[in-house]
């Protein structure tokens, strides 16, 4: 099992009213699945993706990660699997703009202590698997927003993570290019990566194989897509 959550809970403190983000989730996840995780803004949703990410932690409940407990976990070692196990893209792209794609895309390489050359490489073939091979010398000024989007993919890509989670990645582009960009993440599920996909869009999440919809901090439904669905079917 990749990610395996059980009866977990986020509570903020809004100054003296306490918001319950996230209400007694369970959720399994298993290597090489492609899963959105959908719902109206206050569902939780946003919440859910923070904690996968382990940008954020549970107010309780248990968070296991290829079989590790999560809140045991220093700030270093968490430092390390945003860094090695978890590849994001973000619906605003984040890329540095005086940077040029190749170097965008090597930024996490960086952080992680390799060598110029196997960086150089890594990066190339990130950017060429996303279809960009054509573009790595240009900067984000010079690219389109679907273009862009899909430097931000070759990043997350290029530590060869476990998972790939990306929060609306489609939500600042037309529907033509998002359409694109669920392409680019069709192909990265079919190469064996997890895909974990936050939308409010039916039309987006209808790309994933499973589709997890929240409601007021809860699992409302968890089922097959409708597209895993029909291809199911015999023919």
């Amino acid at each position: 099992m990749l990610i395996q959550i059980r009866d977990i809970e986020r509570v903020y403190e809004v100054g003296e009213e306490k918001v319950h983000a996230l209400n007694g989730v369970d959720l399994d996840i298993n290597d090489n699945e492609y899963v959105a995780i959908m719902g109206p803004s206050g569902s939780g949703k946003s919440t859910m993706m923070n904690i996968l990410g382990c940008l954020d932690t549970p107010t309780a409940g248990s968070y296991r990660l290829k079989g590790k407990e999560i809140e045991k976990m220093s700030d270093d070692e968490l430092a390390r699997i945003r860094n090695q196990e978890i590849g994001f893209v973000f619906q605003t792209f984040n890329l540095l703009p005086r940077a040029d794609a190749l170097h965008n895309v090597e930024l996490p390489l960086v952080y992680a202590g390799l060598k110029h050359e196997e960086r150089r490489k890594r990066a190339k073939e990130a950017l060429q698997l996303v279809g960009l091979e054509d573009r790595m010398k240009h900067r984000p000024n010079e690219l389109s927003g679907g273009q862009r989007q899909r430097v931000a993919i070759a990043r997350a890509l290029v530590n060869k993570p476990s998972i790939i989670l990306a929060d609306e990645p489609t939500g600042n582009l037309d529907s033509a290019t998002g359409e694109e960009i669920m392409v680019a993440f069709e192909r990265i599920w079919q190469q064996g990566n997890t895909v974990i996909l936050v939308t409010h869009e039916a039309d987006i999440a209808a790309h994933a194989r499973r589709v997890v919809r929240m409601r007021d901090g809860k699992i409302e439904s968890d089922a097959l897509s409708v597209k895993a669905v029909a291809m199911a079917r015999p023919s």
